[in-house]
């Protein structure tokens, strides 16, 4: 395995060329926004903070946004079957369009990206209202995803200018998660590499990890992963291909139910995993299956950790060792019919890693469920 591990005083943001604050919002298109929100706030405890429609005078899709911690939700769902939000959704099901990124200044950092390659999406434009203004530009990625920058800092509305507060008699508790740790790409065979050059040429990444098919593999499945991180690492992007093996690997199936490539599944973290799981299994979601093996030599692996070991178990939670100390993780099962996008739940206790010793667990647990679904 070839891991780079980042010199932390040569990629602070003062030295990073495109300083990127963290993410701004996920925009997720999808069939039914109304009935998806009512899903993630139900499901999930994310919480009503804007909205935007034909009420507020947008006549080509309603958008709902939720927020839980620092994490902001956009669910998008479109008014007519001509719209691209509509095109979208034929062909790639529920699915995420946008990874916006919070920026100091959105016009500069998109000229920096179009100079250095990239294709733009939406080129910068000033959106006010009487709470302020937001700048925001845009530049495509892999499949049909974008990257929206963003500049808020002259902005005190709810989200940004088009919606207005969404006021809600219906708000479940929150379930503790804090923030997005990572998002995943999938891209096709022999296009990581093609990706990973992109975001370091363009938007300044390096490769902090790089995980080939022996360290990713079963006897039938495999896939190779390249770890990409902006220079504060408050972004981190792996891209995973899927490689060869005896039979259809997770990445394959996805990019063929996806219609292409995507967004795998986002990562949110949490403080508290066993509060969060023990709540979203009450609330209905479902999550991979653990062997109960798993735990007989987790512990040997692993070294001493602080939370019962019988407590992850019942809860189906893995657990992961790196030098910088530990995480606890799990992984929800599609979020959606198509077996595409799924979401991970993680908690780090120093560890800086991403489940390395996890991934045979994983892999076998993903296994049966395409086995199930017959397209293993």
């Amino acid at each position: 395995m070839d891991t780079i591990v980042l010199d932390q005083k040569k990629t602070n943001v003062q030295e990073d060329f495109l300083p990127l604050n963290g993410t701004d919002f996920i925009e997720l298109y999808v069939g039914n926004a109304k009935q998806s929100a009512h899903y993630y706030k139900t499901a999930f405890g994310f919480q009503s903070l804007a909205y935007s429609g034909l009420e507020t005078g947008n006549r080509e899709c309603a958008s709902y946004v939720l927020r839980q911690g620092k994490i902001t939700l956009v669910l998008t769902t479109p008014y007519h079957s001509d719209s691209p939000v509509a095109e979208h959704v034929r062909r790639h099901g529920d699915g995420v369009k946008v990874i916006a990124f919070w920026v100091d200044d959105a016009e500069a950092t998109f000229e920096k990206t179009i100079a250095r390659g990239a294709e733009p999406f939406m080129y910068p434009e000033v959106r006010t209202d009487d709470t302020g203004e937001v700048k925001i530009a845009g530049i495509k990625t892999y499949g049909e995803v974008i990257h929206l920058f963003v500049e808020r800092s002259n902005y005190n509305g709810v989200f940004m200018p088009g919606f207005v507060k969404w006021e809600s008699e219906y708000n479940p508790t929150p379930i503790g998660l804090e923030y997005v740790d990572h998002c995943v790409g999938n891209v096709g065979l022999g296009r990581m590499n093609v990706w990973a050059k992109f975001y370091e040429e363009v938007l300044g990444f390096k490769n902090l990890i790089t995980f080939d098919d022996k360290d990713i593999s079963t006897e039938y499945t495999a896939l190779m992963s390249k770890v990409m991180v902006n220079g504060n690492m408050r972004i981190k992007f792996p891209i995973n291909e899927p490689a060869k093996g005896k039979k259809v690997s997770q990445v394959q199936e996805y990019l063929d139910f996806y219609e292409g490539e995507g967004c795998q599944h986002i990562a949110v973290a949490t403080d508290d995993i066993i509060h969060t799981i023990t709540e979203f299994r009450k609330r209905g979601v479902e999550f991979l299956y653990v062997p109960g093996t798993y735990y007989d030599t987790v512990l040997d692996r692993v070294g001493k950790i602080k939370e019962d070991l019988e407590v992850l178990k019942s809860l189906g939670i893995m657990v992961d060792r790196d030098e910088e100390g530990y995480l606890l993780q799990i992984f929800t099962k599609p979020v959606e019919d198509r077996p595409t996008l799924f979401f991970e739940i993680i908690q780090r206790v120093g560890a800086k890693s991403f489940g390395k010793g996890n991934f045979q667990a994983l892999f076998e647990s993903i296994e049966e469920e395409q086995r199930k679904r017959g397209t293993l």
